[in-house]
């Protein structure tokens, strides 16, 4: 399986090494390298990082979008080769990043195979975005915005209700509400960074059953039958706007020999060739996750069990 690689965007001063300090130090079993760009010759954020993890690496000098992306590529390789490999890369950018092209780097197929990039995460400062309002119309921090799967929110306990409120507003105009999530004190969700894990294919009985939780529903699906894709994505699209995300196995019908892991993140969807080894157990299993309260369960189901390639109707 391909080492998940979460993107942390935001603008100077936002919160980002909070953020991943707290993925760090509370990284709940999972093996993380940390890699942190500081834009300047003094390695500011690594240092900040250094006392909760020995896997922190520095790229400082440059801009990681651009002259130093090279230099990152060469970094995910050095990582790749370690034995063990981590379980996870958390890539930090500078404040002055336009994170677009990292991003088109890392979806690059050749890379995918082995570092595929999982989700990336836009740290939003509500206190300066309340100071300064006009920061919201600056090129680079909509370019930020625009590459995200998911906004993270920070010191919104430094604004009143009604400021909170209006940049909520402003950021809904560029993000879907379901796709912004508050972060108090560095923390997020977990569901939002790293997918459930799909390393072995569970059985029907292993499938976590429908539950909730203070912030997300969770549903499971799975099918003995291939699907058909076109319904398949059709359905996606149906539900797509209220998915904080969902990934699994799944085989289609014009190609039931040869099984495929897709994977929505915000409102990026991928399908690729599962990898190499994964055991496939039944021809479909999926998870699905989206806030508390927004997701039709009987909805998804049902139009999940019209994609199955015997559906009659």
């Amino acid at each position: 399986m391909p080492t998940p690689i979460v993107l942390i965007t935001g603008y100077l001063g936002a919160g980002k090494t909070t953020l991943i300090n707290r993925l760090l130090s509370e990284s709940r079993g999972r093996k993380l390298a940390a890699v942190v760009n500081d834009f300047g010759a003094i390695n500011i954020d690594a240092a900040l990082l250094s006392n909760v993890s020995d896997e922190v690496i520095n790229l400082k000098n440059g801009c990681v979008c651009c002259s130093l992306l090279g230099d990152l590529l060469q970094t995910l390789s050095a990582i790749l080769r370690r034995d063990p490999r981590p379980d996870g890369i958390v890539i930090e950018t500078s404040g002055l990043s336009n994170p677009a092209e990292i991003v088109r780097t890392l979806l690059d197929p050749v890379i995918w195979k082995e570092a595929a990039l999982e989700t990336v995460i836009c740290v939003a400062d509500a206190r300066t975005l309340a100071d300064e309002p006009t920061l919201a119309d600056e090129t680079l921090w909509q370019s930020q915005l625009a590459a995200a799967d998911f906004v993270a929110l920070s010191k919104t306990d430094l604004v009143s209700e009604a400021e909170c409120n209006r940049i909520r507003a402003t950021i809904r105009g560029r993000k879907a509400d379901h796709l912004v999530h508050d972060m108090i004190d560095g923390r997020l969700p977990s569901e939002l960074l790293f997918a459930a894990d799909v390393k072995r294919s569970p059985t029907a009985a292993e499938m976590p059953p429908i539950s909730a939780s203070h912030f997300f529903d969770t549903v499971s699906w799975t099918s003995e039958v291939p699907l058909v894709m076109t319904k398949f994505q059709a359905a996606i699209g149906q539900h797509a706007g209220v998915l904080v995300r969902a990934k699994g196995f799944v085989t289609f019908a014009a190609r039931h020999d040869e099984p495929m892991l897709f994977q929505l993140v915000g409102r990026r969807a991928t399908i690729a060739r599962a990898p190499a080894g994964a055991t496939i157990g039944q021809a479909a299993q999926l998870v699905f996750i989206a806030k508390s309260g927004t997701l039709s369960e009987a909805g998804l189901i049902a139009s999940l069990d019209r994609c199955r390639a015997d559906h009659v109707g």
